[in-house]
Parts: structure tokens; C-alpha cells; sequence
């Protein structure tokens, strides 16, 4: 692809990923309007989060591995697709029944969003852009988090379904540009399609996320043995190493098991868990900040900004160091920022600018972590058939360890009954894990190695 439609195609991708990170990011403010209007109780209040997380999970390493099979462009416009469908659904919704489809629907297209525009990134970006671009990518989540409240506190004020119908005309240009500036490829040689493994890896992921979801840490025994945990937990248990057996007989599984054949890919993906574990610590730095400081909800989640505001500029700085440090470097000073952020939290007698500087540390560090640097270690490994797949595998990482970290975390601070003693142990626990990554991150291939692997595919 030549250089001028460059910048177009990242404009496409780059829209696609903030308009599916946007939705998590402004539905926020519109729950007590949906609430109201629907009159619905908490609980299933807080399903219109988790059907969109749980349909993203199962959705993202199946849409990851169509678009190796039949080609990014075809499966990015099917992703969007489904986005809008999902959003029509949601903004004509007439009950709560309905309002679950919509989400379901659109977390199921919103999986496959990032996987699929960080493989066009590998596909079409030369090696030296593919990390300032996937650094500007990574930078998506933080401007989602600073947009999203406002833009869904505008849209309320003529109506809740606003929300979604706003989504609309963005999906229909996004459509017909993808149709035209997405390359058109699939795989050389198509193979039968593995749905006993896509079934079967559906099934345990959505096991999982249940299990995480509705497990209470703070009683881990007894919450693994009630209902409606104990049934998704067996079931989760039971059906991975099934689901693995079928892949390594499978003609084109739906993950090749050549992908974690390698230690850098297996290194990554344990980053990942330990990274998405981290993202979901990081939620509760707001409760800390109303117990230690003694500041109200609204003031708490302001004090956050800043951290935000360093991971969205740290983001694209990082994709660019990523040429000269190498990502091991990258990764390592990532996970160190992580870990020195986390430890004063959990360590220091707080004050308001301890817990600001605090949360900037910590915010580059997560810039490092969730951007690029991880995602430019993947496209590096896999091979060119199995991009969009091993991307999906990535996604599939983060999730895992968001889920088990809210639930752990939550579990930790819960025992000391919660408070600024019981959300400082379980930062605690979050800062040993973070250092024990920095450490495990010497084994990633350093960047004289990933220059000299990089000069000699260029070269064959």
C-alpha cells in the first residue's frame, strides 16, 4: 500500500477502535437514566456491563482468527456491522430483555475491533511505523476515558438512547471507507473451519468470565462451591484441556498451538495477565483515595485525570522509543512505572500530591504496558497467516487477568474489611506482582536481536 492511503487507513482504525472503547467508557452516566426508565434493580443493572465483557471475550479470538481465514477487510466491516446492529438494537430497545440483546450484539463486534486493526497495522504498516502506530492506538483508551463522560453527559440531556444512535452514521462511514482502503486478503489455502474448537473455546471463556464475574474472593471456597459459580467453574476446568486437545488434531485451529510454542509469545501472554490484572487494581485507586484522603466520589475520580492524561500521551511516545529501546526495554520501564505507582500507594502514609505523582508514575508505566510495546512483540512472533489470531490471543490475555484481578484484588481488600488498610494490602500484592514481571521481562529478546530478525525477514 502506498504512503498516501497510510494515513487514511489509520484514521478508519483508529475511529473504529475509540467509537467500540467510547461505549464501555459513556454508558457509565447513562445507568441511572436506563434504570429509571426500565425500572430495573442493581443487579441486573450491572449485566448491561457484563454481557457486553462476556460477548467480548468469547467474540474476540474468533473474529481475530476470520480474519485470517477470510481476509481483514471483510471481517473489520463485519465487526462494525455487528457494532451497529447492536447499537440500533440498544437505541430502540423497549425492555430490559431487548437492551441484553443489543449489548450482546455489539460486544460480540467490538471483540474483534483491536485484534483485527493491529494486524492491518502488521499487514500494510512498514516494520519502523508499525510502533508509533500502535502506540496512537493504545492512546485510545485514555482519550475514551476523558471523552466518554462528557460526550455521554451531552447526549443524555435529549435521551439515554442517544447513546447508541449516535453510533450509527459513524459505522456507515467507517463501513464504506473500510470497503475501500482495507487490503482484501484471506488465507492461501482455506482449511475445513474448526467449530468444534470455536464451540468449545467459547464455551470455557464464557465459563470463566461468569465464574470471575459472580465468585466473591473474600470467601473463595465457599464462593466456588454455590451456585451459579460451582457449574461455570467445572465447566471452565473441564473444557480447556479439551478444547487444547482438539486444537493440536485440528486442520486450522481456532488458536494454533504453534503460537505459544514460542517463550517470547508465552512470556507475552503472562505480561498480558499480569498487565489486565493490574488494569483492574487500578479501579480501585478512587476508593482509596475517599478512604485515605477522606476526598467525596465525584473529587476521588478527578484526582484519576491526571493518570489518564499520562497513559494517552505516554502511549504514542512509547510506539515511538519502540525503534530505539527495543520492547524489552520498553515493557520493563512500563511495568517498573506500574510498580513504583502501586508501591507508594500501598507503602506511604498518602497525601493529595503523593497520590497525584503517584498515579502520573504509574500512568506512564501503563502507557508502556497497553499500547504498544506488547502488541509489537506479537506481530514480531507470529507469523503473517496467524497475525490477527495471535492479536486476539493478546486481547484474550488482558481480558483473563481483568476479570481474575477485580475479583482477586476486590477479594484481598475485602479481608482486611476494606478501608484504607484493606486497599493498600491488596496494592501490595499488585506491586510484588508487578515486580516479578519486571524481572521475568529479561527474557524477552532484546532489541539487537529483534533488529537483526527484523533486517532478515525484510530481507528473505
Amino acid at each position: 500500500m502506498n504512503e498516501q492511503n497510510l494515513r487514511p487507513l489509520l484514521l478508519i482504525l483508529f475511529v473504529g477502535v475509540l467509537m467500540g472503547a467510547l461505549d464501555l467508557a459513556i454508558i457509565g452516566p447513562a445507568l441511572p437514566a436506563i434504570q429509571a426508565d426500565l425500572g430495573l434493580d442493581t443487579r441486573a443493572l450491572a449485566w448491561i456491563f457484563n454481557i457486553y465483557v462476556l460477548f467480548q471475550l468469547m467474540g474476540t479470538p474468533l473474529m481475530a482468527k476470520f480474519s485470517d481465514r477470510y481476509g481483514r477487510r471483510s471481517i473489520y466491516v463485519l465487526n462494525l456491522a455487528l457494532f451497529g446492529l447492536g447499537s440500533l438494537i440498544l437505541a430502540v430497545a423497549p425492555s430490559f430483555e431487548v437492551l441484553l440483546v443489543g449489548r450482546a450484539v455489539q460486544g460480540l463486534g467490538a471483540g474483534g475491533i483491536f485484534p483485527v486493526a493491529s494486524a492491518v497495522i502488521g499487514d500494510t504498516f512498514p516494520p519502523e511505523k508499525r510502533g508509533p502506530t500502535l502506540g496512537l492506538l493504545g492512546a485510545v483508551f485514555g482519550i475514551a476515558f476523558l471523552v466518554g463522560p462528557i460526550l455521554g453527559g451531552v447526549l443524555l440531556r435529549f435521551s439515554w438512547h442517544w447513546l447508541f444512535i449516535i453510533n450509527l452514521p459513524v459505522v456507515v462511514v467507517l463501513i464504506w471507507q473500510a470497503l475501500r482502503l482495507l487490503p482484501a486478503t484471506r488465507a492461501a489455502e482455506p482449511k475445513p473451519f474448526d467449530a468444534t474448537g470455536a464451540l468449545l473455546l467459547s464455551m470455557a471463556l464464557g465459563s470463566l468470565a461468569i465464574v470471575f464475574t459472580e465468585m466473591d474472593a473474600s470467601r473463595l471456597v465457599a464462593s466456588l462451591t454455590s451456585l451459579p459459580v460451582a457449574p461455570f467453574a467445572v465447566l471452565a476446568i473441564v473444557l480447556t484441556p479439551l478444547f487444547w486437545r482438539v486444537e493440536k488434531r485440528a486442520a486450522d485451529p481456532i488458536i494454533p498451538p504453534r503460537l505459544l510454542a514460542s517463550l517470547q509469545m508465552r512470556l507475552t501472554g503472562a505480561i498480558a495477565i499480569g498487565t489486565g490484572t493490574l488494569e483492574a487494581g487500578s479501579a480501585f485507586f478512587p476508593a482509596l483515595a475517599v478512604a485515605a484522603l477522606g476526598v467525596t466520589d465525584y473529587n476521588a475520580s478527578l484526582l484519576m485525570l491526571p493518570s489518564v492524561l499520562a497513559t494517552t500521551i505516554g502511549a504514542p511516545l512509547a510506539g515511538r522509543l519502540l525503534n530505539r529501546m527495543g520492547s524489552r526495554l520498553i515493557v520493563q520501564l512500563g511495568l517498573a512505572g506500574v510498580a513504583i505507582g502501586t508501591l507508594m500507594y500501598a507503602l506511604l502514609d498518602l497525601t493529595l500530591a503523593l497520590f497525584i505523582i503517584g498515579g502520573v508514575i504509574g500512568g506512564f508505566g501503563f502507557s508502556a504496558l497497553l499500547g504498544a510495546p506488547l502488541r509489537y512483540i506479537v506481530l514480531h512472533e507470529a507469523q503473517p497467516a496467524d497475525r490477527g489470531t495471535a492479536q486476539g490471543l493478546l486481547t484474550v490475555f488482558l481480558a483473563i487477568g481483568q476479570l481474575s484481578g477485580a475479583a482477586v484484588i476486590g477479594g484481598v481488600a475485602a479481608s482486611r474489611g476494606g478501608g484504607t488498610e484493606g486497599y493498600q494490602l491488596a496494592l501490595l500484592v499488585l506491586g510484588i506482582l508487578t515486580a516479578l514481571l519486571v524481572v521475568a521481562g529479561f527474557a524477552l529478546k532484546s532489541r539487537a536481536i529483534e533488529q537483526a530478525e527484523a533486517a532478515a525477514t525484510a530481507t528473505a
